[in-house]
């Protein structure tokens, strides 16, 4: 879908893509107001700028539609509307030894604790060792320093599934 099919979307499917790409009704709100996008180019700083306007619960709310790295079974319950996207930005998670992923598991609880939101990271790319190393790593950080990295971890997987949004054929 070219950047030109989202805008002649009616709001309400344009709203349904977009949470696809982030869980932030404020931000998918803010994305569509700003539309028509001349290019692909434009749509992805109108989204970065959207997205680095808006504050704490916003940005929880973005991260409460993500599964927990690892979680097998939240990708295929809760989160069915990105299950495809999610485990291909966690499929090397998936795959990862039972060692690996008990520990990651372990990680998320911990961070969760301390935080008071799951741990969220662009796992494009990212094994599950190093996906684990980060997470624990991060438990070091006060919860400003924290909601700020996470926030910023967001973003990158919005503009990814941004790019996977606009490369879908249309239905």
């Amino acid at each position: 879908m070219a950047a030109s099919l989202l805008d002649a979307m009616p709001a309400a499917e344009a709203r349904d893509a977009l949470l696809r790409c982030c869980g932030s009704s404020r931000w998918a709100e803010g994305v569509i107001a700003g539309r028509p996008y001349r290019d692909a180019r434009a749509l992805f700083a109108a989204a970065e700028a959207c997205w680095q306007s808006l504050g704490r619960e916003d940005w929880l709310e973005a991260f409460r539609h993500h599964p927990r790295i690892g979680d097998r079974e939240a990708l295929r319950a809760k989160f069915a509307t990105t299950r495809d996207w999610a485990a291909a930005e966690q499929s090397a998670a998936v795959a990862a030894s039972d060692a690996t992923l008990d520990a990651l598991a372990e990680a998320n609880r911990e961070y969760e604790a301390r935080f008071g939101h799951i741990f969220i990271v662009c796992a494009s790319g990212k094994s599950a060792d190093e996906m684990l190393a980060l997470a624990q790593a991060r438990l070091g950080n006060d919860a400003e320093a924290e909601l700020r990295i996470a926030a910023a971890e967001q973003a990158k997987i919005t503009r990814l599934r941004l790019e996977k949004l606009l490369t879908e054929v249309p239905r």
